[in-house]
């Protein structure tokens, strides 16, 4: 069109000379070559650029949810290994077991020479506190990205519809298209579901360690047992969530920009729906529900256990006097407690559809750490007491 308006102008300029004519037709021509140039920069700008970059972070995305996946389960894998090994029940492996079981034993198991690199046992506490901050901290994180990812009941189709067809159903045009799917939204809710558990389990042991727990001003951990409960309460609740951990992290870092580039008063203020709030844990699937149940049957066992430990210390602040604890699964082993926490994780587990190989391994540490606790626990009590009960197991009823 602008070609034909300029000889258009040029046919009504004829009178002028023409090498008038000529530079005027010249001049328009770069003109309009001008005007293009800016239209597809900013198509540029506006379509292909953002594209581009999306489809650039959303492989990103994806490579750092891959990398933090691996870094875990190396974790744990390297974690659980030297555990398992110790377990095997060898002469060649007597000195590394003692070597492992010299970080691994605290309090009653813990003989007073060896407090060398070592702090008070009281301070479990700190397990607790940084757990429940950190699993408070994953769990608004994730829950507000679900949150944002669940569709509107009032929202129109047609948008997402000309998106998809305009790139060929791609699910990576942008991130929220990629998690619009229904299938992405029920395993980012499945890891709400999940955080919530370990949030009523990191909140009943903080609890515990405040009101229920007594301490002997003697017992000691050794600083490495120490280091490992950091990591693991630190590790433990990330590998409920990390296969969304980046796409959470993205998502909040976003509202942070949004916030510091628009200021308090220009953010958008939208009213909460509680129904699409509370829709990534009424989606969840019969075996999320099995496990709760798990969870909540360890959970509970767990909780009388604990009661009937800190009541052996009442009124004994100042005493290293030891009974022998009775009563709830104490009639069958001799750690229920740690059994209860077995059951607890093994409740994550189901409650991932026993897919998670992260969670899996997450379980498999917590199986391999509780049970060479449990066992130097139970040679203790045998050591002990004279009338500990022989039918006790260390841990698995019937079992071992």
């Amino acid at each position: 069109m602008e070609i034909y308006w300029i000889f258009q102008e040029a046919f009504r300029r004829k009178r002028d000379s023409s090498v008038e004519v000529l530079r005027w037709i010249q001049a328009s021509v770069s003109y309009t070559c001008f005007l293009h140039r800016q239209l597809f920069s900013k198509v540029c700008c506006q379509v292909i650029l953002p594209y581009q970059l999306t489809v650039a972070l959303a492989k990103r995305v994806r490579g750092m949810e891959l990398g933090l996946v691996t870094l875990l389960r190396a974790a744990w894998i390297a974690a659980t290994l030297p555990i398992v090994i110790s377990l095997i029940p060898s002469s060649k492996l007597r000195s590394f077991q003692q070597f492992l079981l010299g970080f691994a034993k605290r309090g009653k198991i813990m003989q007073s020479s060896s407090s060398k690199l070592s702090v008070p046992q009281k301070l479990f506490i700190h397990f607790y506190i940084l757990a429940f901050a950190w699993t408070t901290l994953l769990l608004a994180a994730t829950w507000i990205y679900a949150y944002s990812t669940m569709p509107k009941l009032s929202e129109p189709l047609l948008f997402s519809s000309i998106v998809s067809h305009l790139t060929g159903g791609s699910r990576i045009f942008s991130l929220q298209g990629s998690h619009s799917s229904k299938e992405h939204r029920s395993k980012i809710g499945l890891s709400v579901f999940l955080l919530l558990l370990m949030e009523a389990q990191v909140l009943r042991r903080l609890f515990e360690s405040i009101y229920v727990f007594r301490y002997s001003p003697s017992a000691r951990m050794h600083i490495f047992g120490y280091l490992t409960g950091l990591f693991f309460y630190t590790a433990g609740p990330l590998s409920l969530c990390c296969n969304y951990g980046t796409e959470v992290y993205k998502f909040g870092l976003s509202l942070i920009q949004e916030f510091i580039v628009k200021g308090k008063d220009r953010m958008l203020v939208t009213e909460v729906d509680w129904w699409r709030f509370l829709n990534p844990l009424m989606q969840q699937r019969w075996y999320a529900w099995i496990g709760a149940a798990i969870f909540c049957w360890g959970w509970i066992h767990q909780r009388r256990c604990h009661a009937i430990l800190g009541s052996l210390r009442e009124n004994r602040e100042h005493s290293d006097d030891y009974v022998v604890p009775h009563g709830d699964w104490f009639q069958y082993v001799s750690s229920p407690h740690y059994l209860a926490e077995i059951v607890i994780y093994a409740g994550f587990v189901v409650a991932s559809g026993c897919s998670d190989l992260t969670i899996c391994l997450l379980w498999g540490f917590v199986v391999a750490n509780l049970v060479l606790a449990a066992a130097e626990t139970h040679r203790w009590y045998l050591h002990k007491f004279d009338n500990y009960p022989r039918n006790r197991f260390a841990i698995f009823p019937f079992a071992y």
